[in-house]
Formats: C-alpha cells, structure tokens, sequence
C-alpha cells in the first residue's frame, strides 16, 4: 500500500474528473494482499491470538516489535489514538517509525476484543468490494492512559515462503471518550428535577432561559457559526461534554439553510439510514429521502430537544483573538425574539466555523453580464425556483454547470414548462440513485442494517488508499447496471467520466468536493431531448438576450442560472474574520498527504479556531472528534501545540 503522490503543480495538465483542491495530493490506490485460500477458521481464535500478540509488542521497549505482526500490504488509521491528529500508516516500516518518534512512543496501551453485539463479534468477511479476497474482521476496544476508545482490525493470511502468517492488513483506532469526562447520556444523564426543598429555586424553564440567553456573566467556551447539519451536531456533542456553546446564525429560523433553498431540492438524495443526527436519529415512520422543508423542521426541533442554544438573526461583527489568553473577544449583533436588538460582547475561548464544508459562491466574471435584459441572472445558492407559467407563457433558460444543483434546476425548469439547456463545460460522473446507493451503502446503511455507530465505524475503518481501490470496483459495478442510462446520456452528448482513477462518486466528493450528479430523473429528461445540452465550450459573452459561446453560437434566455460550485472554505472565513486568521489557517478539504482529509475536524493553525462541514454522516461522526479535542484543550489534557 503505497503513499499517496504529490500532483502536478498546475491542475490543469490532468482531466478535469482527476483534478483535486489546490494545494492537496493526489491519492494513489491500495493494492490487495497477496492472500492464500481460506481455510476453515475459528475466527474469534485467530483475532484472540492476533490481539495478544499485538498488546505484547506494544508493551515492548522496542517498536520495531510491532512490525512483525502486518503484512507487507497494510495500514494502520488512527482519529487522535496515537497522536491529536489523525493519521494514515501505509507499510509496516511507516508504522515502526510513527511509533519511534512520538515522544512517549505509543498511547495505545492495549486494545482487546468487542463481542458486546452480533455485528461486533470476530468474523470470517471480505476485505475487498467483489468480495474474493477474506479474511477475519473484529471489533476492538482501545484503551490509553488518558481515554478509551474503539477500533475494528483485518487479518488476512498472508502468504509466506513458510506457510501462511495471519497479519493484519487494515488497524483502525479512534478516540472515543475522556476518561473523568464522559458523555451525560445513559447512567450519567442529568437528574433534572431537583426533589426537596429549595429557596429561591428556579424552574426549568427559568434556568433554560437564562443558559439560552447567557444571561449574567454566564458565557460560552465555545462560539459556533453556522445553524445547519454542521453546527448543530458539533453543539450536541459539545454540550454533552459540559461545554457551555453558542449557535449563531444569520437566518430567522434554525433550518433556513434547507428551508430556503429551490422548491424542487432534497437533501442531496440520500437515504435516511446514512443520515441520522447524533443521539436523536430520525424515527422510524421517516421517509426513505428527506424533503428539504422536512429536514428544515427536523433541525429546528432537534436544537429544541437537544436543548441547544442557538441565536437566529444574529451577525458576528468583530472579532478579536488575544493570545496571551487564549480566548476571543466577539461582539453579535443580534435580533432578539421580540423585535428589539442588541449588541453582546462575549469571551468564548474556542469558535467553530461550521458553514458548510464550501466556502463562498464561485460566481464567474464574464464580459458583457451587466447588460443581460432578461429577467434572471444568478448563482445557483440564489435560485428560489422556477416560476409557474401562465397558460400559452414561453420562457428560455439556460443552466452553467452540470452537476446536482445544475441538474436539479434544470428539471425544475423543464417541470415548470421552460424551453431549458444545461452547459457541459468537460465531463460529469453520473449514477442512478437506485444503483449506485444499493452498491455504495449496502449492508451498512441499510434497513435492518448494524448500528449506526458500528456502520460509521467500519466506513471508517477503511483507510482512504484502500476505499479508493475497492470504490473502483464499485464504480466499475454500479455502472454495469446503469449501462442503459450512460449509454442514452453518451448519445444525447453528454460527457461522461467515473470519477478519479475510476474510483466514482465517494472520491470525487473528498478529493474536490464536486464533479457528480446522483441521478434522480434529470438524465432521462436529457436522453429524451426533453432537456437540451452544449458541450465543451466555453463562454466567451453574455449578450443582452443570452450567451455566445467560443464556437460562435448564440443561445437565447430569459433566466440564466450559473451552477459553478463554491469556493474554499477558507475565503469565507477571510470575509468574516480578516486576512491575519485567514492567511494563518490552512486550506480546507482535499487529502494531505497522508490520504486525511484536510484541517476540517482538526486543527486548522489557529488556536481556538476550527473549520466543520460535510454531509450529515460525517457532521454525525466528526463532531464527536472536534468536541474531544475541545473538551482535551479545556482540561489541560491537550495542549494546541501537542503532536
């Protein structure tokens, strides 16, 4: 399993479907193990004698020990385990070295065995998509002097000029909570109700008040901006480990962010067993896919029964870090529920930017935009939908950018009765929304699935290399079964790709972010003509009826809608916090060259500053890492600087 490589310096001497955010790495993918046949196994036998040998070289003075028990093909992935950072080991010898050089070698005391349910015990399964390489896969739970935590270990029997050695090929570590500073869920939940007698007790609902508002001298450790998926799954987990937090959010109420968007948009098409919130997952008469206003009510009333204190219709207009205290001075603007506003000045040691895994809109300049006469021109965050025609009403529009919200708006225009053309400026990855789902989530997030908690954890126990080899599989078999519709899409002249190095949608979406439509009916309004499309030129003007192209061709349009994507996270966090915090954090997204993704959920080069996005699963599993990491800084257990 090699390193990942270092791209080109210019994006632009690869295809467009490999092309990756700048400054990040390319990731080659893993090879398989070289693997004999499997005998029959007791598989609880093999990973009980592989635990006890690994926990015996780990208490070794000598790394090196540790070397011998994976195979030549390995990696062991590690979220704060080894180190306050997340990492990716490839090969035995990276492994040793990691270990060599922390300053007190391994945290890992010991892990053993998890056979606490069905899904956890040791078991004989596939390592690899096609499911013909197998091997024992187990559960474990992690143990350092600091927290406790889970992992999940693949051993395969590797094939020696002696026999068979079971190694491992995949280790997985993760951080899951503070010894002294667990969770208040379960045996630790709140009593809630004080019993005897109390003077000048206050009410729950008094004390609610008063811990929304932040009144008195009560402050927050750590200010969140940002109401969606992100902030609010961060301010859970936050606030379950004490932390006093604060949401923040432009919009009048949580849930706008959905709420607001384009009639016709779902939440992005995904079905409900991936997409569960932490500790309040969605209940079971919940459809298969959220409708965007639903998913915004859910969100409103998972930050009232989570009790989470959040300030709609409020604006970060200063902020100040100091140094020497560690801590920032902020002022909000805020609109208060009844109408009137104030200015509040507050002390929180920790913010959280959780705007969404992108930054602001990439809106195109391009000559001649100010003169267009027609009755719409705009990005694709500022679309509210198409307008309902009268009877006989002809109207043209004209999409840039094929990818959901390009895809999704033009169906919302052709449904509403416009002539539409959607412009393919190089090559989308699509896959149906039956197809590629069943393949990519299957026997995870599925009904009657594992545990979320044990489905998120096995996701991620699969190193990024190793998930970009098995999703080439993958990609390679979704597209069999979508065959027909690639085949109609590749003659209506639309440019097909499957993703970088054939791996698909997972590794478009990590490695930049975009690129891909999940199919949801767009394409077959495409194949039928029924939805136009220009291919492969660019733009050289918007004429006041439409836009020329660099072939000479003028197409005319009444609303004109500039699906373009988005930029950096990082250029949002310059308009809001200036060039000094701006030009200290480092670029967002992307695969550093470990194969991690880059400085989302951990430190991003500024104290008391962090970047959280992502889709609902990751917001889901993440925000359990960012509020260990705060909640280690605020104990005295992590120091920022720490490795």
């Amino acid at each position: 399993m090699a390193n990942v490589a270092v791209i080109p310096p210019d994006n632009r001497t690869i295809p467009s479907y490999n092309r990756v955010e700048p400054g990040s790495n390319q990731l080659a993918p893993a090879s398989y193990p070289d693997v004999g046949p499997l005998p029959s196994v007791d598989a609880n036998a093999v990973a009980t004698e592989w635990v006890n040998a690994f926990n015996k070289a780990l208490s070794a003075e000598d790394p090196s020990v540790v070397k011998g028990l994976f195979g030549q093909i390995c990696c062991w992935r590690d979220q704060l385990g080894l180190s306050w950072d997340y990492h990716s080991l490839y090969g035995p010898e990276r492994i040793v070295s990691f270990l060599k050089s922390a300053p007190k070698g391994s945290r890992v005391m010991s892990i053993q065995i998890d056979d606490s349910n069905a899904t956890r015990k040791p078991t004989v399964a596939p390592i690899d998509f096609k499911g013909e390489i197998r091997g024992v896969a187990s559960f474990l739970t992690v143990e350092t002097p600091a927290f406790r935590g889970r992992g999940y270990v693949r051993i395969v029997a590797v094939s020696l000029h002696n026999g068979n050695k079971w190694k491992a090929f995949t280790l997985f570590t993760a951080m899951h909570e503070l010894k002294g500073y667990e969770e208040t869920i379960g045996k630790n939940r709140p009593q809630g109700v004080e019993h005897g007698g109390k003077l000048e007790r206050k009410n729950w609902q008094e004390r609610r008040t008063a811990m929304e508002n932040y009144e008195g001298e009560l402050e927050p450790t750590v200010l969140i901006i940002g109401a969606g998926q992100g902030g609010l799954t961060s301010a859970a987990r936050l606030q379950q480990l004490q932390l006093p937090t604060l949401i923040i959010d432009k919009n009048p109420r949580v849930g706008d962010n959905w709420r607001n968007r384009y009639l016709t948009r779902n939440q992005n098409n995904i079905p409900i067993w991936y997409d569960h919130l932490p500790y309040l997952p969605f209940p079971p008469n919940w459809p298969i896919f959220t409708p965007k206003d639903k998913l915004a009510e859910w969100f409103e009333s998972y930050a009232r029964v989570m009790e989470l204190n959040v300030w709609t219709s409020t604006t970060l207009t200063n902020a100040k870090w100091d140094e020497e205290k560690r801590q920032w001075t902020v002022t909000l603007n805020r609109q208060k529920p009844d109408g009137g506003t104030e200015a509040r000045t507050l002390h929180p040691r920790h913010i959280v930017q959780a705007t969404g895994h992108s930054g602001e809109m990439k809106m195109p300049s391009i000559k001649g935009m100010d003169g267009f006469k027609g009755d719409l021109l705009c990005h694709s965050s500022q679309f509210k939908g198409a307008q309902h025609l009268s009877e006989g009403q002809k109207k043209r529009a004209i999409v840039v950018g094929c990818c959901n919200s390009g895809h999704d708006i033009a169906q919302d225009f052709y449904e509403h009765g416009y002539d539409v053309t959607i412009i393919q400026r190089s090559s989308t990855y699509v896959f149906s929304s039956k197809n590629g789902l069943d393949v990519l989530l299957a026997g995870l997030y599925v009904e009657g699935g594992p545990e979320t908690e044990d489905a998120d954890l096995m996701f991620m126990s699969v190193p990024n290399a190793m998930l970009k080899r098995m999703h080439q599989d993958a990609t390679a078999e979704i597209s069999k079964r979508d065959e027909a519709l690639l085949t109609g899409l590749a003659k209506a002249g639309f440019k097909l790709d499957d993703g970088p190095d054939d791996a698909g949608f997972f590794m478009k979406y990590f490695q930049r972010g975009g690129g891909y439509y999940l199919d949801v009916g767009c394409s077959q309004l495409i194949i039928d003509g029924k939805i136009k499309v220009k291919q492969g030129q660019e733009i050289e003007e918007v004429k006041p009826n439409g836009l020329l192209f660099a072939d000479g061709e003028l197409l005319e349009a009444d609303e004109i809608i500039f699906a373009t994507g988005y930029e950096n996270m990082r250029g949002t966090a310059r308009k809001i916090f200036g060039d000094e915090l701006a030009e200290r954090v480092k670029d967002v997204w992307g695969f550093d060259q470990e194969g991690e993704l880059r400085t989302m959920w951990r430190r991003t080069g500024h104290p008391g500053f962090w970047f959280f996005g992502g889709n609902l699963a990751l917001c889901r599993y993440y925000s359990r890492m960012l509020a260990l990491q705060i909640k280690a800084i605020e104990e005295g257990i992590m120091k920022y600087e720490d490795p």
